[in-house]
């Protein structure tokens, strides 16, 4: 049963509705609006101690297990970094090594793939040392190329490596072949006098002053001496002159190897 302030108290409520059925439609919005605005502060309320309850869970973690997760990431951040730099070196191996093996159909001579291991500060444009050596069946003046062309000659064998000594340097004299089928000149690669310290090109001399030559002509091995195999690409002709007051001429090649990146080479075997 009812008791009579609820009896009021429904009657006001039905008398207020009543009034705000017959007030004008601008009036009843505005009143509403601003029945409405005595609830947002409890809902302010409500959401800041909903964000206040998650920050109090932030400030319940040690500062020291902080610091352990932080130390942690950078290690895993680390860890990765190396691990794509290895795979980066190991993509950049494995297309050296699909190119060698690619064009050793192109020389038909026996022959075993060697990585360069070491160079020689003394003489760091004019050798290197390679991961082949007695007990691999390597001798002394072994033809040393790439795909690209030749590299140089082993000048010393030791029991797991060899020395090898690079086109250019003076006890690496090689005899050659420059120009095309109708006139062919023979010559000798020698240490470039003018440009001492560019391990990019060499002299070629001993060519006769009727010598044909223009630019760009390619220099190969002439088999002369009994080093060298015929038929290896050394270089290009980059320049050439007449000299000894025109009785010879001689030229500059620009080698075919950049002997500053090489990593992998063939060694011809006996």
């Amino acid at each position: 049963m009812l008791k009579r302030p609820h009896y009021i108290a429904l009657g006001v409520m039905l008398l207020l509705t009543l009034g705000l059925l017959k007030l004008p439609r601008k009036v009843a919005t505005n009143l509403r609006l601003a029945i409405s605005g005595m609830f947002l502060p409890l809902y302010g309320l409500s959401g800041s101690a909903e964000d206040l309850a998650v920050r109090s869970s932030y400030g319940a973690v040690p500062r020291g297990e902080l610091i352990r997760q932080l130390e942690q990431y950078d290690r895993e951040r680390s860890d990765q970094r190396m691990r794509a730099v290895q795979a980066a070196e190991v993509l950049r191996e494995n297309a050296r090594l699909r190119e060698l093996l690619g064009s050793s159909k192109q020389f038909p001579w026996n022959k075993k793939l060697a990585r360069v291991v070491s160079r020689d500060p003394a003489n760091w444009w004019h050798g290197l040392k390679i991961d082949l050596g007695a007990r691999d069946g390597v001798r002394t003046n072994t033809t040393v190329f790439t795909a690209e062309g030749l590299v140089g000659r082993v000048s010393e064998v030791g029991y797991a490596m060899s020395h090898v000594v690079l086109v250019g340097d003076p006890d690496c004299r090689v005899a050659v072949l420059v120009g095309d089928d109708r006139a062919r000149e023979q010559g000798m690669i020698v240490p470039a006098s003018s440009s001492p310290l560019d391990n990019t090109l060499v002299e070629l001399s001993f060519l006769s002053r009727n010598a044909r030559l223009t630019a760009g002509m390619h220099v190969y091995t002439s088999g002369m001496g009994g080093v060298f195999p015929k038929g290896l690409l050394v270089g290009q002709v980059a320049d050439f002159r007449t000299v000894g007051y025109g009785l010879y001429t001689e030229a500059m090649v620009r080698l075919a190897v950049k002997q500053n990146q090489l990593e992998e080479v063939w060694v011809m075997m006996p």
